[in-house]
């Protein structure tokens, strides 16, 4: 039972904050090395870094675009697990994207996600992220979206880990301290 005791308290905090997703990088599912989590006892849900030769699939956003978790808790049944909901936009339709969109459904990513508050995380850590629906949009009027909405779903045991990086990091700087080895798309 030691395990599920609170450690900390938190105060009210400054209105400072924003939200939105400013990147996502996608990484191929099953391609991640070792990963070391933080070493202090206060933030063992923090990843330090992911060893491996993989790439990191960079995709820029900007708009209605955004991140949540679900903690979904049944005392009946003694389980917790975390629905992790993305869902993005991407204006434009080529031939390019959209098979890379087809191949997104396909597989089960771990995703990288960059919020405009400068945050890191890393969902689908352990059972990677589907998609869940996907539109590929050419619009009625010109003023709609010519582009991609898609929606990815993930369930983990626990919420999306932070990443242990500063919040002025650009993607070489976030390779060469978190992902060693690796390499970002477009750079």
């Amino acid at each position: 039972m030691s395990n599920c005791l609170l450690t900390h308290g938190r105060a009210e905090q400054c209105k400072e904050f924003v939200g939105g997703i400013k990147s996502i990088y996608f990484i191929n599912y099953g391609l991640m090395g070792a990963i070391t989590f933080d070493s202090s006892t206060d933030f063992e849900d923090q990843i330090d870094t992911v060893a491996g030769a993989f790439t990191l699939f960079k995709y820029d956003l900007k708009g209605a675009n955004s991140f949540e978790q679900t903690v979904t808790s049944s005392r009946e049944n003694g389980t917790t697990f975390v629905e992790q909901t993305l869902t993005f936009t991407i204006k434009g339709l080529d031939t390019v994207t959209t098979k890379q969109m087809k191949l997104l459904a396909w597989g089960r990513p771990h995703v990288v996600i960059k919020t405009n508050a400068n945050n890191f995380f890393l969902a689908g850590l352990n059972n990677g992220m589907d998609v869940t629906t996907g539109l590929i949009s050419n619009g009625t009027a010109m003023g709609d979206l010519n582009g991609y909405t898609m929606t990815l779903v993930g369930q983990e045991a626990t919420p999306a880990n932070h990443l242990s990086v500063a919040s002025t990091y650009t993607d070489a700087l976030l390779v060469s301290s978190c992902f060693t080895g690796a390499t970002v798309d477009p750079n």
